[in-house]
């Protein structure tokens, strides 16, 4: 009975070894007229995101990989609208509950290093883990400016919390999950949960 529970567990967990779940954190807001299914886009970008071409440009392939997914397609010469970019993680240890002890951030994407900062958001207790695991807070934001009137007509932020540093591996999830129910999502805060195959 031992033997076949102990496989069990060992094939439960290898099956589900190259799986993650992004648990997702998504807020959306929508202005002026309706957006323009099958429109033309091109990147904007900000003083600081030509600082760092190669990952400038491996986020806005990803990017139109997700805005091709919705309808809308890169066009440098004729865009109707302006995708203005930007990503952040943040790694911070964690006490027993998941609360950040303190924080150290890189952009990878339109932000700077701001360095390292303390905190004391946990107890140490009983509970607590040593040395605390390190958890890593990826924040995606894309909004979209109509080049017609100048007006933004889309901004939408995802923010996911885990154990994974990989940012550019996370992003398909990220996109997939800010861009959900779009040109018109609901409103307030909402969890989206995306598989992301290996």
């Amino acid at each position: 009975m031992k033997v076949w529970l102990a496989a069990l567990c060992l094939s439960l967990l290898t099956g589900c070894a190259g799986v993650r779940l992004i648990d997702t954190q998504v807020q959306t807001s929508t202005a002026g007229a309706p957006i323009q299914l099958d429109a033309g886009y091109r990147f904007e970008r900000l003083p600081s995101q030509s600082e760092a071409p190669a990952q400038t440009e491996q986020v806005e392939r990803l990017t139109q990989q997700a805005l091709a997914g919705i309808g809308l397609v890169l066009d440098i010469d004729h865009p109707r609208y302006g995708v203005l970019l930007g990503v952040r993680m943040q790694s911070y240890l964690a006490d027993a509950w998941g609360r950040p002890l303190g924080s150290a951030s890189s952009g990878i994407y339109g932000n700077v290093m701001i360095g390292m900062g303390s905190g004391t958001g946990g107890m140490l207790g009983w509970g607590m883990r040593f040395p605390p695991p390190t958890l890593y807070r990826h924040e995606l934001s894309l909004i979209l400016r109509d080049l017609h009137s100048g007006e933004m007509v889309y901004e939408t932020r995802a923010l996911h919390d885990g154990p994974w540093a990989d940012t550019l591996n996370l992003l398909p999830a990220l996109l997939e999950a800010a861009l959900q129910d779009f040109p018109n999502p609901p409103n307030g805060i909402r969890q989206i949960k995306i598989e992301l195959q290996p």
